[in-house]
């Protein structure tokens, strides 16, 4: 009885995890408050704030696009990076106006936030960050109105804090390589202006099925015409592939990492 005792007492303490062992996760939503503050104190001092958006796009493709995409592509910056963890994302922005309502609030679902209060949003979110010691602050917008903002509200904490090591930085990058430098890499393997459009097409659909198929309704993409006017979608998602999306994933990781280096070397 005695020697079975034994064996059970050895074998708990080999399957129960030690207090403090750190976690596999970059993101702030996944630890402790007293895992994050040792993170911290061990040098992971970059904080990464996604801004996705909760928006039409087009009959093959969720609302939620946006906010899975940043969610997905920050994970993989911040690993890439190694100093750095990711908020949760930022998942409402402007989108257009309610009454008389314009742009993507005319489609069903889109939710939209006025423009100060998603600055005022912004500025408090990096003020937690300074306040919790992380030295910088990074907006990541993967939706083109929030562009913007972005860099206004990290100049104006930039002027607040020019006597302080902390910095925050709007990397237009991301959004640039995810959308203008996306398109020019696909144009030169040879795919069409119509294909590659503004929103919800080729590209869009590509990057979605690469990092979230879920989220794709691929038995559209199988229709004999594209999507027409008044669908949401601007250009033929028909012919994106997750192995495309691969493409445009890996350039978007590259372009935005080799710009946060640099926001975090020139911002000092």
């Amino acid at each position: 009885m005695k020697v079975w005792a034994t064996v059970l007492c050895i074998l708990s303490v080999m399957v129960t995890p030690t207090f403090g062992e750190p976690l596999d996760t970059v993101f702030l939503e996944e630890l402790t408050w007293p895992e994050l503050r040792t993170l911290v104190q061990t040098g992971k001092t970059t904080m990464i704030f996604p801004i996705g958006g909760t928006e039409q796009n087009g009959p093959h493709m969720a609302l939620g696009k946006h906010n899975a995409r940043v969610r997905m592509l920050s994970e993989r910056i911040a690993r890439t990076l190694g100093n750095a963890l990711v908020a949760p994302v930022i998942a409402y922005v402007p989108e257009g106006t309610l009454s008389p309502p314009t742009g993507h609030m005319r489609f069903a679902g889109t939710i939209t936030v006025p423009e100060d209060v998603f600055r005022r949003l912004l500025e408090s979110a990096a003020r937690s960050a300074r306040l919790h010691g992380f030295r910088d602050v990074v907006f990541l917008g993967d939706h083109g109105s929030t562009q913007v903002g972005e860099k206004m509200v990290a100049a104006r904490l930039n002027r607040e804090w020019a006597a302080t090591p902390v910095r925050a930085h709007a990397i237009e990058e991301y959004y640039h390589a995810a959308t203008a430098g996306f398109r020019a890499l696909l144009s030169a393997r040879g795919y069409r202006p119509e294909e590659l459009g503004d929103h919800a097409a080729l590209p869009d659909t590509a990057l979605t099925l690469a990092l979230d198929p879920s989220l794709v309704r691929t038995g559209l993409l199988r229709d004999d015409r594209a999507p027409g006017a008044g669908s949401g979608a601007d250009g033929d998602p028909r012919r994106a592939s997750a192995e495309l999306g691969r493409l445009g994933v890996d350039l978007i990781v590259a372009r935005t990492v080799a710009a946060i280096k640099a926001s975090t070397t020139n911002l000092r």
